[in-house]
Protein backbone atom coordinates (compact mmCIF):
# COMPACT_ATOMS: atom_id res chain seq x y z
CA UNK A 1 0.00 0.00 0.00
CA UNK A 2 2.91 2.35 0.77
CA UNK A 3 4.15 2.02 -2.83
CA UNK A 4 0.76 2.93 -4.25
CA UNK A 5 0.38 5.87 -1.88
CA UNK A 6 3.81 7.18 -2.86
CA UNK A 7 2.99 6.77 -6.56
CA UNK A 8 -0.33 8.58 -6.12
CA UNK A 9 1.38 11.46 -4.32
CA UNK A 10 3.96 11.93 -7.07
CA UNK A 11 1.35 11.56 -9.81
CA UNK A 12 -0.73 14.28 -8.13
CA UNK A 13 2.33 16.52 -7.72
CA UNK A 14 3.08 16.12 -11.43
CA UNK A 15 -0.56 16.85 -12.35
CA UNK A 16 -1.11 19.83 -10.01
CA UNK A 17 2.43 21.24 -10.34
CA UNK A 18 2.13 22.01 -6.63
CA UNK A 19 3.30 20.18 -3.51
CA UNK A 20 0.71 21.88 -1.31
CA UNK A 21 -2.24 20.94 -3.54
CA UNK A 22 -1.02 17.37 -3.96
CA UNK A 23 -0.52 17.07 -0.21
CA UNK A 24 -4.09 18.27 0.40
CA UNK A 25 -5.45 15.79 -2.16
CA UNK A 26 -3.66 12.98 -0.31
CA UNK A 27 -4.63 14.10 3.19
CA UNK A 28 -1.10 14.84 4.40
CA UNK A 29 0.83 17.97 5.35
CA UNK A 30 3.02 19.81 2.84
CA UNK A 31 6.10 19.04 4.93
CA UNK A 32 5.27 15.32 4.83
CA UNK A 33 4.84 15.49 1.05
CA UNK A 34 8.15 17.34 0.69
CA UNK A 35 9.93 14.76 2.84
CA UNK A 36 8.41 11.92 0.83
CA UNK A 37 9.66 13.38 -2.47
CA UNK A 38 13.13 14.15 -1.04
CA UNK A 39 13.51 10.59 0.24
CA UNK A 40 12.40 9.28 -3.14
CA UNK A 41 14.96 11.45 -4.96
CA UNK A 42 17.68 10.27 -2.56
CA UNK A 43 16.76 6.63 -3.11
CA UNK A 44 16.71 6.99 -6.90
CA UNK A 45 19.80 9.19 -6.99
CA UNK A 46 18.21 11.80 -9.27
CA UNK A 47 16.29 15.04 -8.92
CA UNK A 48 12.65 14.61 -9.94
CA UNK A 49 11.29 18.12 -9.41
CA UNK A 50 12.53 21.37 -10.92
CA UNK A 51 12.07 23.66 -7.94
CA UNK A 52 13.35 26.75 -9.81
CA UNK A 53 10.12 27.16 -11.77
CA UNK A 54 6.65 28.34 -10.80
CA UNK A 55 4.47 26.39 -11.07
CA UNK A 56 6.63 23.45 -10.04
CA UNK A 57 8.20 21.62 -12.97
CA UNK A 58 9.44 18.11 -13.66
CA UNK A 59 12.97 17.16 -14.63
CA UNK A 60 13.41 14.63 -17.45
CA UNK A 61 13.79 11.95 -14.77
CA UNK A 62 10.67 13.27 -13.06
CA UNK A 63 8.66 12.93 -16.26
CA UNK A 64 9.78 9.31 -16.59
CA UNK A 65 8.87 8.57 -13.00
CA UNK A 66 5.47 10.29 -13.33
CA UNK A 67 4.67 8.04 -16.29
CA UNK A 68 5.74 5.00 -14.25
CA UNK A 69 3.45 6.12 -11.41
CA UNK A 70 0.51 6.48 -13.77
CA UNK A 71 1.14 2.98 -15.16
CA UNK A 72 1.44 1.48 -11.68
CA UNK A 73 -1.76 3.15 -10.50
CA UNK A 74 -3.63 2.05 -13.62
CA UNK A 75 -2.52 -1.53 -13.00
CA UNK A 76 -3.63 -1.21 -9.37
CA UNK A 77 -6.96 0.19 -10.55
CA UNK A 78 -7.41 -2.73 -12.95
CA UNK A 79 -6.58 -5.15 -10.13
CA UNK A 80 -9.11 -3.55 -7.78
CA UNK A 81 -11.79 -3.69 -10.48
CA UNK A 82 -11.03 -7.37 -11.18
CA UNK A 83 -11.00 -8.16 -7.48
CA UNK A 84 -14.31 -6.35 -7.15
CA UNK A 85 -15.75 -8.74 -9.73
CA UNK A 86 -14.46 -11.75 -7.81
CA UNK A 87 -15.92 -10.51 -4.54
CA UNK A 88 -19.20 -9.62 -6.30
CA UNK A 89 -19.52 -6.48 -4.25
CA UNK A 90 -20.82 -3.08 -5.29
CA UNK A 91 -19.16 -1.02 -2.61
CA UNK A 92 -16.81 1.63 -3.89
CA UNK A 93 -16.86 5.02 -5.54
CA UNK A 94 -17.18 6.67 -8.93
CA UNK A 95 -15.33 9.88 -9.77
CA UNK A 96 -17.08 12.19 -12.23
CA UNK A 97 -15.70 15.26 -13.98
CA UNK A 98 -18.37 17.43 -15.59
CA UNK A 99 -18.61 20.72 -17.40
CA UNK A 100 -20.43 23.29 -15.29
CA UNK A 101 -23.62 23.51 -17.35
CA UNK A 102 -24.30 19.77 -17.11
CA UNK A 103 -23.08 19.43 -13.55
CA UNK A 104 -25.08 22.30 -12.09
CA UNK A 105 -28.31 21.30 -13.82
CA UNK A 106 -28.08 17.50 -13.57
CA UNK A 107 -25.78 16.17 -10.87
CA UNK A 108 -27.93 16.85 -7.81
CA UNK A 109 -30.74 14.76 -9.34
CA UNK A 110 -28.36 12.04 -10.51
CA UNK A 111 -26.71 11.83 -7.10
CA UNK A 112 -30.10 11.31 -5.44
CA UNK A 113 -31.07 8.57 -7.89
CA UNK A 114 -27.65 6.94 -7.62
CA UNK A 115 -27.80 6.72 -3.83
CA UNK A 116 -31.22 5.09 -4.10
CA UNK A 117 -29.95 2.26 -6.28
CA UNK A 118 -26.42 2.08 -4.82
CA UNK A 119 -26.60 3.01 -1.13
CA UNK A 120 -23.15 1.51 -0.57
CA UNK A 121 -21.53 3.56 -3.32
CA UNK A 122 -19.98 7.02 -3.28
CA UNK A 123 -20.26 9.64 -6.02
CA UNK A 124 -17.50 12.26 -6.23
CA UNK A 125 -18.17 15.13 -8.65
CA UNK A 126 -15.80 17.85 -9.84
CA UNK A 127 -16.92 20.73 -12.07
CA UNK A 128 -14.33 21.73 -14.68
CA UNK A 129 -13.83 23.55 -17.96
CA UNK A 130 -14.16 21.28 -21.03
CA UNK A 131 -10.41 20.91 -21.62
CA UNK A 132 -9.91 20.01 -17.95
CA UNK A 133 -12.61 17.32 -18.16
CA UNK A 134 -10.66 15.60 -20.95
CA UNK A 135 -7.45 15.99 -18.96
CA UNK A 136 -8.98 14.58 -15.77
CA UNK A 137 -10.23 11.48 -17.58
CA UNK A 138 -6.98 10.89 -19.48
CA UNK A 139 -4.90 11.39 -16.32
CA UNK A 140 -7.10 9.03 -14.26
CA UNK A 141 -8.30 11.84 -12.03
CA UNK A 142 -11.85 10.90 -13.03
CA UNK A 143 -13.56 7.67 -14.09
CA UNK A 144 -16.21 9.36 -16.24
CA UNK A 145 -16.47 12.76 -17.89
CA UNK A 146 -19.58 14.67 -18.97
CA UNK A 147 -18.96 16.96 -21.91
CA UNK A 148 -20.77 18.84 -24.65
CA UNK A 149 -19.78 18.53 -28.33
CA UNK A 150 -17.65 15.46 -27.42
CA UNK A 151 -14.49 14.97 -29.46
CA UNK A 152 -13.35 11.61 -30.77
CA UNK A 153 -9.86 10.83 -29.47
CA UNK A 154 -7.77 7.71 -29.85
CA UNK A 155 -7.43 7.19 -26.09
CA UNK A 156 -11.10 7.79 -25.26
CA UNK A 157 -14.41 6.01 -25.54
CA UNK A 158 -17.24 8.46 -26.26
CA UNK A 159 -20.79 7.48 -25.35
CA UNK A 160 -23.41 9.77 -26.96
CA UNK A 161 -25.73 10.89 -24.20
CA UNK A 162 -28.46 13.24 -25.37
CA UNK A 163 -29.15 16.06 -27.80
CA UNK A 164 -30.35 19.17 -26.00
CA UNK A 165 -32.76 21.52 -27.75
CA UNK A 166 -31.53 25.10 -28.01
CA UNK A 167 -34.11 27.75 -27.12
CA UNK A 168 -34.16 31.53 -26.84
CA UNK A 169 -33.42 32.88 -23.36
CA UNK A 170 -35.13 36.18 -22.53
CA UNK A 171 -35.82 38.30 -19.47
CA UNK A 172 -39.54 38.23 -18.60
CA UNK A 173 -40.33 41.78 -19.77
CA UNK A 174 -38.69 41.41 -23.18
CA UNK A 175 -41.10 42.08 -26.10
CA UNK A 176 -40.53 38.55 -27.48
CA UNK A 177 -41.16 36.83 -24.14
CA UNK A 178 -44.87 36.34 -24.84
CA UNK A 179 -44.47 34.48 -28.13
CA UNK A 180 -45.12 30.75 -28.43
CA UNK A 181 -42.41 30.32 -31.05
CA UNK A 182 -39.58 32.57 -32.21
CA UNK A 183 -38.50 32.68 -35.85
CA UNK A 184 -34.85 33.29 -36.76
CA UNK A 185 -35.90 36.57 -38.38
CA UNK A 186 -37.26 37.76 -34.99
CA UNK A 187 -33.68 37.81 -33.71
CA UNK A 188 -32.42 40.24 -36.34
CA UNK A 189 -30.98 43.35 -34.69
CA UNK A 190 -31.42 42.06 -31.13
CA UNK A 191 -28.88 42.76 -28.39
CA UNK A 192 -27.27 39.37 -27.86
CA UNK A 193 -25.29 37.82 -25.00
CA UNK A 194 -22.87 35.47 -26.72
CA UNK A 195 -20.27 32.86 -25.92
CA UNK A 196 -16.57 33.63 -26.31
CA UNK A 197 -15.22 32.92 -29.79
CA UNK A 198 -13.13 29.91 -28.73
CA UNK A 199 -16.17 28.05 -27.32
CA UNK A 200 -17.57 25.42 -29.70
CA UNK A 201 -21.19 26.42 -29.16
CA UNK A 202 -20.32 29.96 -30.35
CA UNK A 203 -19.16 28.61 -33.70
CA UNK A 204 -22.39 26.63 -34.05
CA UNK A 205 -24.50 29.72 -33.32
CA UNK A 206 -22.47 31.89 -35.71
CA UNK A 207 -23.11 29.31 -38.43
CA UNK A 208 -26.83 29.34 -37.63
CA UNK A 209 -27.00 33.14 -37.89
CA UNK A 210 -25.15 33.13 -41.23
CA UNK A 211 -27.41 30.42 -42.65
CA UNK A 212 -30.51 32.30 -41.43
CA UNK A 213 -29.19 35.65 -42.73
CA UNK A 214 -29.66 37.12 -39.26
CA UNK A 215 -27.51 39.92 -37.85
CA UNK A 216 -27.37 40.23 -34.07
CA UNK A 217 -25.64 42.86 -31.94
CA UNK A 218 -23.25 41.19 -29.51
CA UNK A 219 -23.20 43.32 -26.36
CA UNK A 220 -21.47 40.86 -24.03
CA UNK A 221 -19.72 37.52 -24.30
CA UNK A 222 -18.74 34.91 -21.73
CA UNK A 223 -17.13 31.47 -21.67
CA UNK A 224 -19.86 29.81 -19.58
CA UNK A 225 -23.63 29.42 -19.54
CA UNK A 226 -24.11 30.55 -15.94
CA UNK A 227 -22.73 34.04 -16.63
CA UNK A 228 -24.84 34.34 -19.80
CA UNK A 229 -28.01 33.42 -17.89
CA UNK A 230 -27.28 36.05 -15.25
CA UNK A 231 -26.68 38.74 -17.89
CA UNK A 232 -29.95 37.87 -19.66
CA UNK A 233 -31.87 37.86 -16.36
CA UNK A 234 -30.55 41.37 -15.66
CA UNK A 235 -31.97 42.58 -18.98
CA UNK A 236 -28.68 43.08 -20.81
CA UNK A 237 -29.86 41.21 -23.88
CA UNK A 238 -31.10 37.83 -25.07
CA UNK A 239 -29.30 34.59 -25.86
CA UNK A 240 -29.72 31.07 -27.23
CA UNK A 241 -29.00 28.33 -24.71
CA UNK A 242 -29.70 24.63 -24.12
CA UNK A 243 -33.23 24.45 -22.74
CA UNK A 244 -32.16 21.96 -20.06
CA UNK A 245 -29.76 24.45 -18.48
CA UNK A 246 -32.44 27.06 -17.81
CA UNK A 247 -34.95 25.00 -15.83
CA UNK A 248 -34.16 26.53 -12.44
CA UNK A 249 -34.25 30.14 -13.67
CA UNK A 250 -37.50 29.51 -15.57
CA UNK A 251 -39.10 28.02 -12.44
CA UNK A 252 -37.93 31.08 -10.49
CA UNK A 253 -39.41 33.30 -13.24
CA UNK A 254 -36.07 35.00 -13.77
CA UNK A 255 -35.87 33.77 -17.37
CA UNK A 256 -38.28 32.87 -20.13
CA UNK A 257 -37.37 30.04 -22.52
CA UNK A 258 -39.09 30.24 -25.92
CA UNK A 259 -38.73 27.51 -28.60
CA UNK A 260 -36.79 28.61 -31.67
CA UNK A 261 -37.91 27.54 -35.14
CA UNK A 262 -34.61 25.83 -35.85
CA UNK A 263 -35.02 22.06 -35.31
CA UNK A 264 -31.42 21.31 -36.30
CA UNK A 265 -29.97 23.62 -33.64
CA UNK A 266 -29.08 21.26 -30.79
CA UNK A 267 -26.23 20.78 -28.30
CA UNK A 268 -24.92 17.20 -28.34
CA UNK A 269 -23.58 15.88 -25.04
CA UNK A 270 -21.61 12.76 -24.25
CA UNK A 271 -19.92 10.72 -21.56
CA UNK A 272 -16.24 9.86 -21.91
CA UNK A 273 -13.89 7.42 -20.24
CA UNK A 274 -10.41 6.15 -20.94
CA UNK A 275 -10.60 3.46 -23.62
CA UNK A 276 -8.62 0.76 -21.80
CA UNK A 277 -9.97 1.60 -18.37
CA UNK A 278 -11.80 -1.16 -16.49
CA UNK A 279 -14.69 0.53 -14.75
CA UNK A 280 -15.51 -0.84 -11.31
CA UNK A 281 -19.02 -2.08 -10.57
CA UNK A 282 -20.14 1.17 -8.98
CA UNK A 283 -18.95 3.18 -11.99
CA UNK A 284 -20.82 0.82 -14.31
CA UNK A 285 -23.98 1.11 -12.20
CA UNK A 286 -23.79 4.90 -12.39
CA UNK A 287 -23.16 4.81 -16.13
CA UNK A 288 -26.14 2.50 -16.67
CA UNK A 289 -28.33 4.75 -14.53
CA UNK A 290 -27.41 7.80 -16.60
CA UNK A 291 -27.73 6.17 -20.00
CA UNK A 292 -30.74 3.91 -19.50
CA UNK A 293 -32.83 5.83 -16.91
CA UNK A 294 -33.29 2.48 -15.20
CA UNK A 295 -36.11 2.67 -12.60
CA UNK A 296 -35.38 -0.56 -10.72
CA UNK A 297 -32.73 -0.65 -7.94
CA UNK A 298 -29.67 -2.63 -8.98
CA UNK A 299 -27.25 -2.20 -6.07
CA UNK A 300 -28.22 -4.05 -2.91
Amino acid sequence: MVIFESCKLFRDVAHARSLSRAAAQNGISQSAATQNIQELEKRLGVQLLDRSTRPLGLTPAGKLYAELCRDVLRREEDFVAALDEVKAQVEGSVRVASIYSIGLSEMARLREQFLEICPGGQLHIEYLRPDKVYEAVLEDQADLGFISYPESRRELTVIPWREERMTVALYPSHPLAGQRMILPSDLDGQDFISFDEEVIIRRELDHFFRESEVTISIVMQFDNIQSIKEAVALGSGISILPEQTMQTEVEQRRLVSIPLHAPDLIRPTGIIHRKKKKLNRVSREFLELVTSKRPEPACI
